[in-house]
């Protein structure tokens, strides 16, 4: 059943993909999948390109997939092993999402922080405290790891 799923997610990725995000098998394993996300133009991120890794569960849509950045990014919802804070991907998933709806939450954070629900309290704090830092910080990191 998953992997009829997974097959028919892909389908409409590839016919109706969301803006500025891509995603794909890798290789042959239609459980493992690579996906791009350009960083939104309104935010630090912009100009990056984020590379970011999917593992579906033998029991998709019911479980959610695991998602994690490959790309260093400096967010506060975001930890330097890539592993993402966003509810849709724990306690809030339901299976008529979609990769595509979480490739789209995924940018939607890059371009508005969660703050009150870190994965690294100290950027939250200087997200909250200091957002000029933030963004300087956030714009270099960008540059370094997802410019090429």
């Amino acid at each position: 059943m998953a992997s009829k799923r997974i097959q028919k997610e892909l389908q409409d990725l590839q016919r109706d993909p969301p803006t500025s995000c891509s995603a794909g098998p890798v290789g042959e394993d239609l459980f493992h999948w690579q996906a791009t996300i350009m960083g939104p133009p309104d935010s630090p991120y912009a100009g990056g390109v984020f590379f970011i890794m999917i593992h579906f569960p033998p029991d998709y849509p019911f479980k959610p997939p695991k998602v994690n950045f490959q790309t260093k990014v400096y967010h506060p919802n975001i930890n330097s092993n890539g592993s993402i804070c966003l509810d849709i991907l724990k306690e809030q998933w339901s299976p008529a999402l979609t990769i595509s709806k979480v490739l789209l939450s995924i940018c939607s954070l890059l371009t508005d922080p969660n703050p009150d629900d870190p994965l690294v309290p100290e950027i939250a704090h200087i997200y909250k405290h200091q957002r000029n830092r933030y963004e300087e910080t956030a714009r270099a990191w960008t540059q370094k790891y997802a410019m090429g």
